[in-house]
């Protein structure tokens, strides 16, 4: 019982989006049915897709958490930057696309307006719930970014579903005032074709947030450096140890959020015999284990600094 709750606390943010999504959805859903509204079935197909995402993140979630075996000697972690992949493609395919091709729908053939309090009623309610969602997701991307700037914290981050849920209802509310401002301004100017060009408005939205996604999404799936502060670190402590001459390069990749693989090129003290530059290796390896947590695989290689490749003997700059 402790670990399902504490599974719960650890993933609030998608429980949360969750059960105002699946919630939402309903609603709108209802109200498309009773007023006709092109807009409110658009954002009732973009609740079910946002309900769908968060689903499939809790599941990569669990899949990337399952230990090392013979096939995977490094852990299942990516799988859940895989799965933050189909997110983001399902946003695009799903939700812009059915967006966009019903508001067409409704521009090529408008149904007559009905009494709109139904569907101001279930807006208000969905920005309430979404505003709620949105303002979890925010507090934990705040707590986790530090003193970085947002933008840069989406970029360095190493954990999708700390921008994905942020991004997706941020969508979810600027798509809900489309929509209200849609169906206000089909009755005010008696126009049911304006509830189809918020329609496609909303679609569009989703389809930059997709495209945004996929391009964060990717870069983590390829396999991204830790972070530079870490890095700079590592070659300081490495570069500390009498008989290390010079350290060629530092190599990580995350294979997990918080699970990181570390390369290091070392140039040894040629008067270092075997017998000594071994337990060398392994006081480096304890230390770094120590000081940095997810270096959870360590490979230390004996290279002359002459023979270590130019290109990294930097560190590497940020980049998607």
């Amino acid at each position: 019982m402790s670990d399902i709750l504490s599974r719960v606390r650890d993933n609030i943010v998608l429980y949360g989006a969750l059960a105002a999504n699946l919630g939402i959805g309903i609603a709108k859903f209802v109200a498309a049915g009773i007023t006709g509204s092109s807009s409110m079935l658009t954002e009732g197909v973009h609740s079910c897709v946002d309900s769908l995402n968060q689903v499939l993140l809790l599941y990569g979630q669990q899949r990337s958490r399952r230990a090392p075996d013979a096939a995977h000697p490094f852990g299942y972690g990516r799988e859940l930057y895989f799965w933050a992949f189909v997110v983001a493609i399902l946003i695009f395919a799903v939700g812009a696309g059915v967006s966009i091709y019903e508001g067409w729908l409704h521009i090529q053939e408008p149904e007559k307006l009905t009494d709109p309090t139904v569907n101001y009623v279930v807006i208000a309610i969905a920005f309430a719930l979404e505003g709620t969602s949105w303002t979890l997701a925010m507090r934990e991307f705040a707590a986790a970014k530090g003193e970085i700037g947002w933008w840069q914290a989406v970029r360095e981050s190493k954990d999708p579903t700390t921008f994905i849920v942020l991004f997706e209802d941020s969508a979810a509310l600027a798509g809900l005032l489309v929509a209200g401002l849609g169906v206000w301004a089909s009755h005010a100017f008696d126009d049911p074709r304006i509830d189809g060009i918020a329609s496609i408005v909303i679609g569009g939205i989703l389809a930059a947030v997709a495209v945004l996604l996929a391009r964060e999404a990717k870069g983590l799936l390829i396999g991204e450096r830790a972070d530079p502060a870490t890095i700079a670190r590592i070659r300081q402590m490495v570069a500390a140890y009498p008989g290390i001459s010079a350290v060629n390069h530092v190599r990580t990749v995350h294979t997990a959020p918080e699970v990181v693989f570390v390369a290091i090129s070392a140039d040894f003290d040629d008067a270092l015999t075997m017998g000594e530059a071994e337990p060398l290796i392994e006081r480096i390896e304890a230390e770094l284990r120590e000081t940095f947590p997810s270096l959870k695989s360590i490979y230390i290689r004996p290279e002359r600094h002459e023979d270590a490749p130019a290109a990294f003997n930097q560190t590497p700059s940020s980049g998607r």
